[in-house]
């Protein structure tokens, strides 16, 4: 078996605690040990060591594969930051006050998020029906490629 590259458990449990991103990681661990990491490595450590995941998975809230060209549209952003702010994870600057405006417009205007894969700008607003449970229109069944894995059974 090869020689350990992790120096200090506790330290890089602090890091994962502290929000620090893999690379932030990989360029200390250079600097500070001389080391060379990978990103993988941080995240199969954080796995071993049940630490809570960076990101926010929410195939609930986006049910839908999402081509690449709409993968930065405002109502996906949006969506990503509802998912964030419903795991508990505190919105990021200017993420509060859009997020807030963004539910509030939703709500005033009587429109959920719809996401057509075949139209040029693939999200847009729809008004809520009856069926409608959430802020989004649910398809007919989930095609997203990477659901939650915390909730994989």
């Amino acid at each position: 078996m090869g020689k350990r590259k992790i120096q200090d458990e506790s330290e890089v449990i602090r890091w994962f605690e502290q929000g620090r991103t893999y690379q932030w990681m990989i360029e200390e661990y250079r600097r500070k040990y001389g080391i060379e990491t990978v990103a993988s490595m941080w995240g199969n450590f954080r796995r071993r060591r049940g630490l809570e995941r960076r990101i926010v998975r929410d195939d609930d809230l986006i049910p839908w594969f999402v081509k690449q060209e709409h993968r930065w549209a405002y109502p996906l952003a949006m969506l990503r930051a509802e998912g964030r702010s419903r795991a508990g994870k505190e919105p990021t600057g200017s993420d509060r006050s859009r997020l807030a405006s963004w539910r509030q417009t939703l709500e005033e205007n009587g429109t959920v998020v719809h996401y057509d894969p075949d139209t040029e700008e693939g999200f847009s607003y729809i008004p809520r029906q009856a069926g409608d449970d959430d802020i989004i229109r649910r398809p007919g069944r989930k095609t997203t490629q990477r659901p939650n894995a915390d909730k994989a059974p």
